[in-house]
């Protein structure tokens, strides 16, 4: 399933992208491949020796890009628009398409340096590789929109960090997403007031991503593609508020034009319900903390709509803005809902109230995150096993009476999936900060991969429970 063809990306190159070669790494070791996308973009056939080929030296994929394309963008960080960004330690290496036909991009980090590298080495720690492998796979196992750790390969190398002990090991990681295109990729040719090649970046995204926004009128396009992408931004914050995610770097730079969670740091999963809880020690200020994310992910829509100015009028561009709040609500109602494996009730006042009181009652509680919706897990389905588990007595209080009634008023879907032997464990499968670190001593000290496997093996477990 290659795309043998023209990759569509090079239509593009010569405004959006530098040739580059790859690092030479002196050592590849396979510590992740993910046999089930790999399936699904034809190249489940591959083996040992094809994957180092291709995801260790970055050998072109057959009838594919040429050179790996280190895409140029600029944004704003952490509110400050910085002209002097782009791929510093990764770089586009293929577009393959899935079973759907979708166009996808396999994408690196750590892959060596690039003309935006600035003073970087362009390496990934193989912590930090495998702290992307837990969090994208936990994400897809919680029905979050998200990129797909593809590929880890440890490359041999020892790097100095300052925020980790080091020496330390060193990785490449390869990821799958629908697409690499950025609000920064948009921003940039705005910067230099290129209307044309902003008119030529629409054109690929509508055709590629979001073919309902097609139209023969340039400024109705871009309007009806800024709508597109506020509504598919929306939903993905509305999943990682049900989710209990947070992203930590909420840069114009690391969305993307189709709503993928991808480009995240120091993401942390809520260990309690706090509005206030911030991912990365840097943001002192808390402007990325989980409460303030749906706030956030509206603002960056903003700084998209302002360059889309090239192409369209301001009115008409706010219009396209005015989607966003419905979005997220009904993300935020439905996948709520569907983590708790219950039907919403339909009606938007009553469903909205529901999560005004769970929530309420989630932050107020200090209940776990995790194990309440794992205990609650098919709503009157569960009953009797959420009050059986390890938090039967912040449930049986006066001030969860009400929840409780919601969740025993609406109906299971697919009840049988409480069967599954995830739902049968007293504790929720989970990924909090202090188990990605105790997994990750053991490789440190000993090279001893079984706590992760074990994690990867739970998290997986969840995904089928939860979605078939």
């Amino acid at each position: 399933m290659f795309v043998t063809a023209l990759p569509p990306i090079l239509a593009l190159e010569d405004m959006l992208a530098d040739r580059v070669e790859p690092a030479a790494f002196p050592d590849l070791t396979l510590r992740h491949w993910n046999h089930r996308w790999a399936e699904e973009v034809g190249l489940g056939a591959f083996g040992p020796e094809a994957q180092a080929r291709h995801f260790g030296r970055f050998d072109p994929l057959p009838g594919n890009l040429p050179n790996p394309l280190a895409l140029r963008y600029h944004g704003h960080q952490f509110g400050t628009y910085n002209s002097d960004l782009g791929d510093g330690r990764g770089f586009l290496f293929a577009q393959v398409r899935d079973r759907a036909g979708r166009l996808l991009d396999l994408g690196t980090k750590g892959s060596g340096q690039t003309p935006w590298s600035r003073q970087g080495d362009g390496r990934l720690t193989l912590k930090g590789g495998v702290r992307e492998v837990l969090a994208a796979s936990y994400l897809e196992a919680l029905g979050v929109n998200t990129s797909k750790a593809f590929c880890l390969i440890e490359t041999g190398e020892q790097l100095a960090r300052n925020d980790e002990p080091s020496p330390t090991r060193s990785a490449v990681l390869t990821r799958l997403s629908h697409s690499h295109i950025r609000f920064g990729s948009f921003q940039r040719l705005a910067y230099f007031e290129d209307k044309a090649a902003m008119a030529r970046l629409a054109d690929y995204c509508v055709r590629e991503f979001h073919p309902d926004a097609r139209d023969s009128d340039t400024a109705r396009q871009a309007c009806k593609l800024l709508e597109a992408v506020t509504v598919a931004t929306a939903r993905m914050i509305g999943q990682w508020m049900a989710a209990g995610f947070v992203h930590g770097v909420m840069n114009t730079d690391n969305f993307n034009i189709t709503g993928e969670t991808f480009d995240f740091g120091p993401w942390r999963f809520l260990p309690v319900s706090d509005p206030n809880f911030t991912a990365a020690y840097f943001d002192q200020n808390g402007l990325y903390r989980f409460g303030r994310q749906p706030v956030q992910g509206a603002w960056a829509l903003q700084q998209l709509a302002s360059v889309l100015l090239l192409l369209a009028d301001a009115d008409d561009l706010a219009r396209s803005l005015g989607v966003y709040q419905d979005a997220y609500r009904d993300s935020f109602v439905s996948h709520t809902h569907a983590l708790l494996g219950i039907a919403p009730k339909g009606e938007v006042e009553e469903d909205v109230a529901f999560l005004q009181a769970f929530y309420a009652w989630m932050t107020e509680s200090g209940a776990a995150w995790p194990q309440v919706f794992h205990d609650w897990f098919g709503g009157s389905a569960s009953e009797a096993r959420a009050m059986a588990g390890p938090q039967a007595a912040l449930y049986a209080g006066e001030v969860f009476a009400p929840v409780r009634a919601a969740i025993l008023l609406r109906d299971p879907v697919a009840p049988q999936r409480t069967e599954a032997e995830v739902f049968q464990r007293e504790n929720a499968p989970s990924l909090l900060i202090d188990e990605v670190e105790a997994l990750w001593a053991p490789i440190a000290e000993a090279d001893d991969w079984s706590l992760y496997d074990r994690k990867l093996a739970d998290i997986e477990a969840l995904r089928l429970a939860r979605w078939g």
